[in-house]
């Protein structure tokens, strides 16, 4: 783990590091002990010479990859040396011409040498084995290339540059320290004395759980904010789910009709909304068919419902509220719910108003049900939905307040064991048990936050996190 050097000794590992697309420019990545000399068995210089075991460090060359006379591609390589690159290895960076063709040529050609082909994140995950980064550094890598938003690039910039894995370290020095004093006042009573301990211990622990607190409460915010709302649209047909979608997307997305049951399946989209980001599914309209494709729709439509961290619950509002609304607003009750009164145009034939939608969710945990008039017509209302969404999600402050925010659910479940494991402590004190059993929670703590740094972690969960990566990073 980070701190203690892993070696691969006789496994030298490539893989394409950029898109296979026609592009300028593509990169062909290779890391490990035979990275120089394998690159060398392939390439030519300007003179038609193998030159690449006398390339400097930190510096790029032009020549050829070649396969024995055949030139496939002219190319520029560089070079960085063991312990000064990404992987802490040798790797060479072959920059070639884009394309699948001429890479995917590159690329079996190293394989032919001697080169093995990489695993998906493994360059990064030698990183983290040989100590050039942590796990939350690591992690940090992958949600930069999968960023879909402002805010998700910015946090995943802050992890990598090690503002989460800072915190953690403080928090772990500081527990670390008390967990060293009791064993040694336990060993050395002598010169060692625990008078008074238990409520100097407390005073550092309690500053330290509301510090974990504080990162905890970031989590939800910052998952959404990184990984964008789950937003359902739901209603019954023909109230302008659709066109909704149509207007959230800027495009002809769904089939708009004046017949009934039109979507009888989802549709998912991504929407960007300034720097809010949904990911929205138009669902079937909910009622009772017996058109048996159609029913299928409408259960779908019920189980994207539970799934949803937000539904925009769509209504005709030129047609009065009947028993399938109300089945609609029964599994609308227990989820944040943005309520929108459609066809507000058609202003003679309006026939729902916002005191007969708040009489409906009056027994619902909505208590500030946002309700908008919208005319999917003529485009009105969105502005006011991303204002509605902003502030139940928000605050209604888009722009990100803190420094540090969790947005991995992988670390919040690992602060919360470390906060567990603190008020264990702190119980311990209130009892006045014995020293003993400060240290074993003080260990949980330190364990617990050790393995968001993966400190602590096992090679099965390693495996996983880097089984997620994209191939060559």
């Amino acid at each position: 783990m980070p701190g203690v050097l892993r070696t691969f000794s006789n496994d030298t590992i490539c893989a394409i590091a950029t898109a296979m697309s026609d592009a300028g420019i593509g990169i062909i990545r290779v890391s490990g002990p035979q990275a120089l000399s394998i690159c060398d068995t392939v390439y030519l210089s300007s003179k038609k010479e193998h030159t690449l075991l006398s390339h400097e460090p930190n510096t790029i060359k032009f020549g050829y990859i070649c396969d024995g006379e055949e030139i496939i591609d002219e190319v520029m390589i560089s070079f960085m040396k063991a312990p000064h690159s990404y992987t802490m290895e040798d790797v060479i960076e072959i920059n070639s011409h884009g394309g699948m063709l001429v890479m995917n040529s590159i690329l079996n050609l190293l394989l032919d040498k001697g080169c093995r082909l990489a695993e998906p994140g493994e360059f990064t995950k030698r990183a983290f084995l040989n100590g050039r980064i942590d796990l939350t550094k690591a992690e940090a890598v992958m949600d930069i290339i999968s960023a879909q938003n402002n805010f998700a690039f910015e946090s995943s910039k802050g992890q990598l540059q090690g503002k989460l894995s800072s915190k953690i370290r403080s928090l772990r020095e500081k527990i670390l320290y008390e967990m060293a004093f009791i064993e040694s006042a336990l060993d050395d009573p002598e010169n060692y004395d625990l008078t008074g301990y238990p409520e100097k211990l407390k005073a550092i622990v309690d500053p330290m759980k509301k510090e974990i607190a504080s990162l905890i409460e970031t989590a939800d915010e910052g998952k959404i904010r990184k990984d964008g709302i789950k937003t359902v649209i739901v209603g019954k047909p023909n109230a302008g789910k659709s066109s909704l979608l149509n207007a959230l997307t800027g495009d002809e997305r769904a089939i708009v009709t004046d017949i009934a049951g039109t979507t009888r399946d989802v549709i998912e989209e991504t929407v960007r909304l300034g720097d809010i980001v949904l990911h929205v599914i138009d669902t079937a309209g909910i009622r009772d068919t017996e058109d048996i494709i159609e029913k299928i729709g409408v259960d779908k439509a019920k189980s994207k419902i539970e799934e949803a961290d937000l539904i925009l619950y769509i209504l005709d509002s030129t047609n009065e509220i009947d028993s399938e609304d109300k089945d609609i607003i029964e599994l609308c009750k227990s989820k944040k719910t943005i309520v929108l009164l459609n066809k507000n145009d058609l202003s003679d034939n309006i026939k729902i108003t916002e005191d007969i939608i708040r009489m409906h969710f009056s027994d619902s945990s909505n208590d500030h049900l946002p309700i908008i008039r919208t005319s999917m017509l003529k485009g009105n209302g969105i502005s006011e939905l991303k204002d509605a969404i902003s502030e139940l999600f928000f605050n209604g402050d888009i722009v990100p307040k803190q420094e540090i925010y969790i947005t991995n659910v992988r670390h919040k479940d690992l602060l919360n064991k470390a906060f567990n494991s603190l008020e264990l402590v702190l119980d311990s004190i209130s009892k006045n048990l014995s020293e003993d059993f400060y240290t074993v929670d003080l260990t949980g703590a330190y364990e617990a936050l050790g393995e968001i740094l993966g400190e602590e972690i096992g090679d099965d969960l390693v495996e996983e996190i880097f089984s997620k990566f994209c191939m060559g990073k």
